[in-house]
C-alpha cells in the first residue's frame, strides 16, 4: 500500500492512545512515541538546516517541545502531522534566528501557477546509479531550505500534499507548486550532467 494512503487512513484511535499514555506517564510511552517519530523529525530537521550537529539539537529540542505541548495536542490532525509541525516551526526558527532565508528572493511563495503532482513520481527511481543519486543529493542539498524540505515530505516520508499543508502552513497550491519548480530545478541541474531527465 502506497505510504500517503496509509497516512490518510492513519488510525485515530492509536494516535489517542500514546498521547494518553504520555500524559498518564506510563512506563515507555514518551520513548516508543520518540522512536515512531524520530525519522520524520530527523528528515524535515536536516533537509531545513543541512547541518547534522544543528540537526540533531533542534530534534532534541522538538521532542522537549512536544513533550512540553503535548496537553494542547487536540487530535483534529494525525500525531504524525502534528508533531511534524513542531519539527518544522523549530527548524524555521532556526534559520530565522541565523537569518538564512526559506526561500529564494525570486521565488516567493505568492507564484500563481499550480501544477499536478505526479502521483508516480520517483525522484531516484530514475537514477540508481551511486554516481547519480549522489549527483541528485548534491542538486536536492543546492535547493533553498522549504523546498528541500517540501521534496523531502512528499518523496521519502511520502506524505499527502494536505498533510504537508498541515506541517508547514502552506496552501496545497503553494506546496504543489513549490515542487514542480524543484523538480524543474533539479532537471536543469542534472540533465546537463547526465544527459538524463530528472
Amino acid at each position: 500500500m502506497d505510504r500517503r494512503n496509509e497516512i490518510a487512513q492513519a488510525d485515530p484511535c492509536e494516535d489517542r492512545a500514546l498521547v494518553q499514555a504520555v500524559l498518564g506517564g506510563a512506563p515507555g510511552a514518551f520513548e516508543r512515541l520518540v522512536r515512531q517519530y524520530q525519522g520524520l523529525c530527523w528528515h524535515i530537521v536536516l533537509r531545513m538546516v543541512r547541518q547534522p550537529e544543528d540537526a540533531r539539537d533542534l530534534c532534541q529540542e522538538t521532542f522537549l517541545r512536544v513533550h512540553q505541548y503535548l496537553h494542547q495536542y487536540r487530535f483534529d490532525s494525525a500525531l504524525k502531522s502534528w508533531i511534524g509541525q513542531v519539527a518544522y516551526s523549530v527548524a524555521k526558527r532556526h534559520l530565522e534566528r541565523k537569518r538564512i532565508p526559506l526561500v529564494d528572493s525570486q521565488d516567493e511563495e505568492g507564484a500563481s501557477v499550480v501544477e499536478t503532482v505526479g502521483d508516480g513520481s520517483d525522484l531516484e527511481g530514475d537514477h540508481t546509479q551511486a554516481q547519480a543519486s549522489a549527483l541528485l543529493h548534491a542538486a536536492i542539498d543546492g535547493l533553498p531550505p522549504l523546498q528541500r524540505t517540501l521534496l523531502t515530505l512528499y518523496h521519502l516520508e511520502e506524505l499527502p500534499i494536505g498533510e504537508i499543508s498541515r506541517i508547514t502552513g502552506l496552501p496545497e497550491g503553494t506546496i504543489k507548486s513549490h515542487l514542480f519548480r524543484s523538480r524543474k530545478q533539479l532537471r536543469d541541474v542534472l540533465e546537463p550532467r547526465m544527459g538524463v531527465a530528472a
